[in-house]
């Protein structure tokens, strides 16, 4: 009872923060990459046998609906209507043409019988599961190779119970990598927004090899010590918008990635053209993450509007040797950040491997990154950015950063090897290694 006062509390003050950044950010969106659409079909999940109270498995119901939603093949799609209730059921894949619609007291929960749960494939960009080798759980609702696909409501709850999980981790019991509680693979067209996303297994909302997805207006929920659930990880996917939303999470609030190590290499399909803006969130980790799994490349990364709270590392950006991968044009600004270890971190040693096979031969690139107009009350340590000595970071642009806190006596604010780059009105100064803007040019348009 009380981690659920404690999380609607959130939600109400996190609905004051909205309205404060949109007044200040104005109505820029990225939104508009793909249209919300009116279905001309509607059914409800009652419709086919499902019943909301908390003890009923509606697996069947929900299977059943999707099913008909995909061969009926609606002109301009169908609706599936969750009525307030409790739906307790296993995983079930989406299908294109349709809106999952959860009304406002609507909660969709994933059952606790591990054993029950499907396995399938590794991603191939990966090799393996991320946890363990060989396969892993299908996530608990699942899509591959679908198109026009919204999930939609009254902030309704998709709830992973994900404690279970957490616990099988944490005793070393997991045979296979736990499941995310969304993911959609070589998909497009997608929209999630108005939906609380609580207590995933694992990630949260990954969309992988896919492109056009809008991820608005979500809450996203778990417990500061629950393992590896990351908000929003856009994974070798291009076209990606991240708006206007709330995450409290035991892991990265969002984190870019591409691939792991000769998987990633291999498969090499980057992430591109990823726009996060106005994110508000804690979690003991990261608040904007690229990485670490970065092997197929990043690019074209732009936050911006960010809040972060009690965090670890505020903006972090992590890759390692064997990751291979270029992580360029990445730009970060206007970011609040209060109660944090560590203000910036920008590393090549970070993140584990796959296997032994992974090529030490193949380092990553860190260029033409840029973070701006950064303020920072009660920060611990202002930042480290450390390169790789055969594959030194490049084009490293701060410039407005204001990070305050009290430094340990004895401690260096900012720590730096193998970078170099510009720095204007930053304080405390960084490294020696980051000079003015006049005498690096690649630095001199973006500060």
């Amino acid at each position: 009872m009380c981690r659920l006062m404690v999380w609607v509390f959130l939600c109400f003050a996190v609905t004051g923060l909205y309205l404060s950044r949109l007044v200040l950010a104005g109505d820029v969106t990225c939104s508009g990459i793909v249209t919300m659409k009116h279905r001309s079909e509607e059914i409800s999940i009652t419709d086919f046998g499902g019943v909301g109270d908390g003890k009923t498995l509606n697996t069947k119901a929900f299977r059943a609906a999707i099913y008909q939603i995909q061969h009926l093949s609606r002109r301009g799609g169908t609706l599936l209507y969750i009525p307030p209730g409790v739906y307790l059921t296993e995983s079930f894949n989406l299908t294109s043409h349709m809106t999952l619609y959860l009304s406002k007291d609507a909660v969709i929960r994933a059952t606790q019988d591990t054993d029950s749960w499907p396995l399938i494939d590794p991603l191939p960009s990966y090799g393996r599961g991320r946890e363990l080798p060989g396969g892993r759980y299908m996530s608990f609702i699942h899509a591959d190779g679908v198109h026009d696909v919204i999930i939609t409501g009254e902030n309704g709850t998709i709830d992973g119970q994900g404690e279970v999980w957490w616990n099988m981790w944490r005793q070393g019991t997991l045979q296979f990598t736990r499941p995310n509680l969304i993911e959609l693979i070589n998909s497009r067209n997608i929209i999630i927004s108005n939906v609380i996303f609580k207590d995933s297994p694992f990630w949260n909302i990954h969309p992988v090899y896919c492109r056009n997805v809008v991820v608005r207006f979500v809450t996203i929920l778990a417990p500061f010590d629950s393992p590896n659930t990351d908000g929003v990880d856009p994974d070798s996917s291009s076209n990606v918008c991240i708006e206007d939303s709330y995450i409290s999470t035991g892991d990265d609030l969002v984190a870019v990635k591409s691939g792991w190590d000769e998987y990633g290499i291999a498969y090499g399909r980057p992430s591109s053209g990823i726009t996060i803006r106005r994110i508000t969130g804690s979690s003991p980790f990261a608040g904007i993450a690229i990485g670490s799994e970065t092997s197929g490349g990043v690019q074209n990364v732009f936050a911006e509007h960010i809040n972060l709270f009690n965090m670890g590392v505020g903006i972090h950006l992590k890759t390692n040797i064997g990751r291979g991968g270029v992580i360029r044009n990445i730009t970060v600004s206007n970011v609040y950040m209060e109660k944090v270890r560590l203000g910036i971190k920008i590393a090549g040693n970070v993140g584990d491997h796959p296997d032994n096979n992974f090529n030490t031969n193949a380092l990553p690139v860190v260029k033409d990154v840029v973070i701006r107009d950064v303020w920072g009350l009660d920060v611990q340590r202002p930042g480290s950015i450390e390169g790789l000595k055969n594959s030194p970071f490049t084009g490293i642009c701060l410039s407005k950063i204001n990070l305050h806190g009290e430094i340990k006596p004895g401690t260096s604010p900012w720590k730096c090897s193998d970078v170099s780059g510009a720095a204007i009105g930053v304080s405390p100064w960084p490294c020696s290694e980051l000079t003015s803007p006049g005498q690096t040019g690649s630095c001199s348009t973006f500060i």
